[in-house]
């Protein structure tokens, strides 16, 4: 029986934890804002990041109010009794605005000019630079909920969407759905290749040296999966001796990206700090699956969104 749900104070590198305690109120079990080592009088916890304290505690249940969750040690909290649920499906129309939204900088140039705007530059691109995105090609690499957001935004702005999908059944606005051993025939016909995947052992690296030359060297990489799922090393080398026009990066190996990282200064490359899920409805979003989990465990019912 969960009577009190820690909220963690990581919480608080996407908002408030006070915010979150509050949506989370009413409940039943009393909620509140706590740190590290209050997470022991706690029998349930929301948290954005993972302590090994947390498996010193006597949790029932952890929440992550990230959908990923590769930071968190499933067979130790397997072992320890404690259940894993995440945020999936928070994010997909945040994250498919956000790729979008990528994909239209590109195309239309507007990095270039912002960038152009803090020395003020007025320098118009090549005639043959900018394009529309209507009738381009679209690979979306993974169609759980990010993906199809991505996915389903690209075809209503006119795009031929594609998709790479480990089970490949039908996907609404998805004209091809390709099996993930025919990867390199799906990206290799794609104006922009979004990578949406959870990190895991069969995912990380998935896009790599093999899978960049495979692409168009007019193409555009969009990663809003997770750091591990692109080669870095890979991405860069391909960048500098121009096999690929540019890609969009959300996420990174290490975060913050370090200061004296290759992308900070390439022009082709647009880095945003891990925000594409960002939204004000954020907190909302995650307190509605913990009320219902909340509801759950004292019904006697399998959790939402379980992950362990």
């Amino acid at each position: 029986m969960v009577s009190r749900i820690g909220v963690h104070d990581s919480v608080g590198v996407l908002f408030p934890p006070s915010h979150l305690r509050d949506a989370i109120a009413g409940a039943g079990p009393t909620v509140e804002v706590v740190e590290t080592d209050e997470v022991a009088a706690c029998d349930a916890l929301v948290t954005f990041t993972y302590d090994d304290a947390f498996l010193a505690a006597d949790l029932e249940w952890i929440h992550s109010i990230q959908a990923g969750v590769d930071r968190f040690p499933f067979d130790e909290l397997r072992d320890r009794g404690i259940s894993l649920t995440n945020s999936t499906g928070v994010h997909g129309d945040a994250v498919g605005e956000m790729a979008v939204g990528y994909m239209l900088q590109f195309a239309r140039r507007l990095h270039v000019y912002r960038d152009g705007q803090s020395d003020g530059s007025w320098n118009r691109p090549e005639w043959d630079e900018p394009f529309t995105i209507a009738g381009e090609s679209l690979c979306v690499v993974g169609l759980g909920t990010l993906g199809r957001g991505i996915a389903n935004r690209g075809a209503v702005l006119g795009m031929d969407v594609v998709g790479v999908k480990r089970t490949p059944v039908p996907v609404d606005f998805v004209s091809t759905v390709y099996p993930t051993d025919r990867l390199h025939e799906a990206i290799a016909d794609a104006r922009f290749v979004a990578a949406a995947v959870p990190l895991t052992e069969q995912t990380e690296g998935l896009i790599g040296t093999e899978e960049i030359a495979a692409m168009r060297d007019d193409a555009y990489l969009i990663n809003v999966a997770r750091g591990g799922v692109v080669d870095e090393a890979a991405l860069l080398d391909a960048l500098e001796a121009d096999a690929l026009a540019g890609a969009a990066i959300d996420v990174f190996e290490t975060e913050p990206l370090p200061a004296d990282s290759r992308f900070w200064d390439r022009e082709d490359v647009i880095v945003t700090p891990h925000t594409a899920g960002s939204t004000v409805e954020y907190g909302e979003r995650v307190a509605a699956i913990v009320r219902e989990n909340a509801r759950r465990l004292a019904a006697g019912e399998s959790l939402a969104n379980a992950v362990v």
